[in-house]
């Protein structure tokens, strides 16, 4: 009981990362994919991934908000899951939207749906980032590994580009509010503001505050990943 408490935290994003693929497993066994389970499968991948990611990003921001340090925690695992599912996001959709035709990827997929392109380049550099999480990599990149490691931020736009670009006129909606809530997360990391949310913070919470109000070490930017 001990352990649970001190890592419960950790259980739920565990647990709760690999409950929408167990779900395409269950809809898969009992046929329950839809009249286009590759639409299907391409919709529940592409969103489980990118809500991940920006619960990685997301992570930093509630600290800084509410000075919980266990989400710090967690960081690291959410952003590996979330390129976990872009890889199934990406495997579905040169497997069985294209059958790993590459020429007709080439030819018909990439100029005609530029989000493709963008989509693939998130893809890529949440492989660097995640082949570059251990702390082996971070040894031998030194300070260049948290330069690679900002790219988090890029990839968080690149998501949302992609997903906004996709979508069709009726459901434009859905990605705004994910670019909302994107905004949000990249406005807190501002250093006036985080330092000014970090002191309302204090003062609310009758603590006194530091003569330089920051984030701790383990919850800096380029530690999103790593």
């Amino acid at each position: 009981m001990a352990w649970l408490r001190e890592n419960w935290l950790r259980v739920i994003v565990h647990v709760g990362a690999w409950l929408p693929l167990l779900w395409l497993v269950w809809r898969y066994l009992n046929d329950d994919l839809g009249a286009d389970p590759v639409t299907t499968l391409n919709n529940v991948t592409g969103r489980t991934a990118m809500i991940l990611l920006l619960l990685c990003l997301a992570a930093t921001p509630v600290y800084i908000v509410t000075g919980f340090s266990k989400v710090i925690q967690v960081r690291r695992a959410l952003g590996l899951y979330a390129f976990m599912y872009a890889g199934l996001h990406f495997f579905n959709f040169i497997a069985l939207d294209y059958a790993f035709d590459l020429n007709f990827i080439l030819a018909d997929g990439i100029p005609k749906k530029p989000y493709i392109l963008v989509g693939l380049t998130a893809l890529i550099l949440l492989l660097a980032l995640a082949l570059t999480s251990t702390k082996g990599w971070m040894r031998r990149l030194r300070k260049n590994w948290t330069r690679l490691h900002w790219l988090i931020y890029p990839i968080g736009l690149l998501v949302i580009t992609h997903f906004l670009w996709q979508a069709k006129a009726a459901e434009r909606y859905e990605p705004l509010i994910y670019a909302a809530i994107l905004a949000v997360i990249l406005l807190i990391r501002v250093p006036p503001i985080r330092k000014q949310i970090v002191e309302t913070r204090l003062r609310v919470t009758g603590k006194a505050s530091p003569p330089r109000a920051k984030v701790p070490a383990t919850a800096q930017p380029q530690n999103e990943i790593g």
